[in-house]
């Protein structure tokens, strides 16, 4: 809030998000539209964001820490990706966008049983389409008419900020290495590293041209080192 020059005694209302002067067509209002519309975008882009990084939790989740590695191991440890866990696990992304819907719920004073015990709820990858669905049909209602929406704006960007960090990490974009290929050759054993990407279920060994195609698929890419390994050490 600040006065203006015209009349020194009225404070202009401001975004409570941005802090910016709300134009003579936003009064009223709590945020401005541009808040509005970035809130929005941010929103509708997290279920994508949340998908990359539920693929590569699903990668890194139980992984030993790098020390825990036996000597020689020709399968080494998939490295854990914590900022990642934290945003897929309990506590994360879908429990924070539930927060804010049952604060807005609460307010509008509709909260339902059936919203509360819904089952998809108990799972984050199916909680978070469905928290961002609410969230984005309820923006302009909440945008105007609810006092704490400020905060929520500046939670959805915090959210959508570290959602985008994770998947653009410098030191591992994405890829994460798990182990080598278990292809027996004719010359012997393929050995080639394997990487995961964060955008496919697909791995693909470079040398051989061997494919392991879904999550089943990797629990048999997983024996096959193991199967592999032991044949080396015996």
């Amino acid at each position: 809030m600040r006065h203006t020059a015209d009349d020194p005694e009225y404070d202009w209302p401001t975004c409570c998000a941005c802090g910016r002067d709300l134009w003579h067509t936003e009064l009223g209002r709590h945020v401005c539209r541009i808040c509005e519309d970035k809130t929005a975008a941010r929103l509708t882009e997290l279920p994508a964001l949340f998908t990359q990084l539920n693929t590569i939790a699903a990668l890194t989740r139980g992984a030993r820490p790098p020390e825990a590695a036996t000597s020689g191991s020709r399968v080494p440890p998939i490295p854990p990706r914590l900022d990642v866990l934290s945003l897929t696990a309990a506590g994360g992304a879908a429990t924070r966008l539930r927060d804010i819907e049952d604060a807005w719920r609460t307010e509008l004073r509709r909260t339902a049983p059936s919203w509360t015990v819904a089952p998809w709820r108990g799972c984050p990858a199916e909680a978070v389409p469905e928290h961002v669905r609410f969230l984005v049909n309820n923006l302009p209602w909440a945008a105007g008419c609810y006092e704490s929406i400020g905060q929520d704006v500046e939670d959805v960007r915090h959210l959508h900020a570290e959602c985008t960090a994770a998947l653009s990490d410098d030191r591992r974009p994405g890829r994460v290495g798990v182990g080598l290929c278990p292809v027996v050759l004719d010359d012997g054993l393929c050995a080639a590293p394997l990487l995961a990407s964060a955008v496919s279920h697909r791995i693909r060994c470079g040398n051989c041209g061997t494919e392991w195609a879904d999550m089943a698929a990797w629990c048999v890419l997983r024996r096959q080192q193991e199967a592999a390994q032991a044949g080396e050490a015996a």
